[in-house]
């Protein structure tokens, strides 16, 4: 006896695009455009804060054009008759540019990064770097955690996915920054990416005057090169 409790899918965009104008929109088309064509001389790191639950299934477009990157899946249910438990937490690659798109990890798990990790061409990538965290049990205690993710019960914060993906057929480099609770629960709280092909990103840098900070509903921000549209 099975019983599944999924959520709705949820995009990213939902949150933010209701607080912005269509001029901000409009604006933010532009600007993205502007970015895809920078040159080495004008690398850019792309940071998007953010605060969303890792709910049922969740699409991140790193860069804000085309289809979603990355999904991470969460999903929790009962077994022998109620008398057992999975949760299970999980990022792959998504969308057209899939076969390419990558995740830092080994041996079919995610690594969960520390900050100031460099993501580049050394890897380790794999296209089936899935799984972040799994956690079972049984209503009568003992509990088995598995994943770096879930870090043996006890949960990470600002842990980093090193992902690469493809713009337009090129490689770029980018992560994503999550807080993941002891019973595999998770908030991603920001992501990023390097504008140029092939140059190498540091997880966490979100400072400096080669980062570009996407503000929701920024106008500021937008006229810099910000994007206000998420996920489409």
């Amino acid at each position: 006896m099975e019983k599944s409790q999924y959520r709705n899918a949820t995009q990213l965009s939902e949150p933010f695009s209701r607080h912005l104008s269509q001029y901000a929109l409009a604006a933010s088309a532009t600007a993205v455009g502007l970015l895809a064509l920078a040159s080495p001389a004008e690398s850019k790191i792309v940071y998007t804060p953010a605060d969303t639950k890792v709910t049922g299934f969740l699409m991140l477009n790193l860069n804000h054009q085309g289809k979603a990157d990355f999904s991470f899946s969460s999903a929790a249910y009962t077994t022998n008759c109620g008398n057992s438990f999975v949760a299970l937490l999980r990022v792959a690659p998504y969308g057209p540019n899939r076969s390419q798109n990558r995740i830092v990890g080994k041996n079919g798990s995610a690594y969960a990064l520390t900050a100031g990790r460099k993501i580049g061409a050394a890897g380790p990538f794999s296209n089936n770097a899935d799984l972040m965290g799994r956690v079972t049990g049984t209503q009568n205690g003992g509990h088995r955690f598995e994943g770096q993710w879930v870090n043996s019960g006890k949960g990470v914060k600002d842990r980093y996915l090193g992902l690469k993906f493809s713009i337009k057929g090129q490689t770029h480099f980018g992560w994503a920054r999550l807080n993941i609770a002891a019973n595999d629960t998770g908030t991603l709280t920001g992501y990023a990416y390097e504008t140029v092909a092939n140059k190498a990103i540091i997880a966490g840098k979100t400072k400096g005057p080669e980062v570009i900070t996407l503000e929701p509903g920024s106008l500021g921000r937008l006229a810099q090169g910000a994007a206000g549209r998420l996920g489409k």
